[in-house]
């Protein structure tokens, strides 16, 4: 059992040719994420935000340094090591939710349960309890067409931790909300978090919202200040 860091990065690097010239988006950065922790990553549009979460992720290749996830060094393992590492380890919520149109409020939220090999009675019986932590009982039954924006985000949001990760992503999860609905998603998403023991990385470029979570870091010219 890990008893470290749920995350920890170190010299992590990621750079891209565009016209011909190289553009270093992430320069060597290092990060640890305690259990339970939730740190905002802060930064303006283009700072490499989403760039960094996507390595976190393991979502995409091509970066440089190394990942740890739950004591594992990510970057030494084969494709489907990593698709087992982020499936057991790790929740996502990104700026638009995401949703399968085709499927209820409870169902988007029982499906990532049954890919991980739970019954689907605990899955649903889990998915009804974590909506209704989210304020969504009377939702149960919608689809996504059918609910607002904010409810469609705390629906995300939900899936995300639905099996448990030990950390969660949020790529600017409240970014496409007004600031009433954003603040009430944002608590709602603390919340649950919180009350699940996960630890979580927020990217967001909103000052007023990072100053609610535990830690702040800044991503400046592809470096943490």
């Amino acid at each position: 059992m890990n008893n470290g860091p749920v995350v920890r990065l170190t010299k992590l690097a990621r750079s891209f040719e565009q016209g011909g010239e190289r553009i270093d988006v992430l320069r060597g950065v290092d990060l640890e994420i305690a259990p339970g922790e939730i740190v905002a990553l802060l930064g303006p549009s283009g700072s490499g935000k989403s760039t960094m979460l996507q390595a976190v992720g393991l979502l995409e290749g091509g970066f440089r340094g190394k990942i740890e996830i739950a004591g594992i060094d990510a970057s030494a393992l084969p494709p489907e090591g990593r698709t087992q590492l982020r499936r057991n380890h790790l929740g996502f919520v990104y700026q638009f939710h995401h949703l399968l149109p085709d499927f209820n409020a409870t169902e988007n939220v029982v499906i990532p349960q049954l890919v991980a090999g739970r019954a689907k009675a605990d899955a649903e019986e889990r998915a009804r309890s974590i909506l209704a932590s989210l304020g969504l009982e009377h939702r149960l039954t919608h689809r996504p067409s059918q609910l607002s924006g904010g409810e469609q985000q705390r629906v995300a949001v939900g899936r995300a931790l639905a099996n448990r990760p030990q950390l969660v992503l949020a790529d600017e999860p409240t970014g496409n909300l007004d600031e009433h609905t954003a603040d009430i998603v944002l608590e709602q998403f603390l919340a649950l978090v919180r009350g699940e023991g996960s630890a979580a990385l927020v990217a967001t470029h909103n000052e007023r919202l990072a100053r609610r979570m535990d830690r702040v870091v800044r991503l400046h010219d592809g470096l943490l200040q």
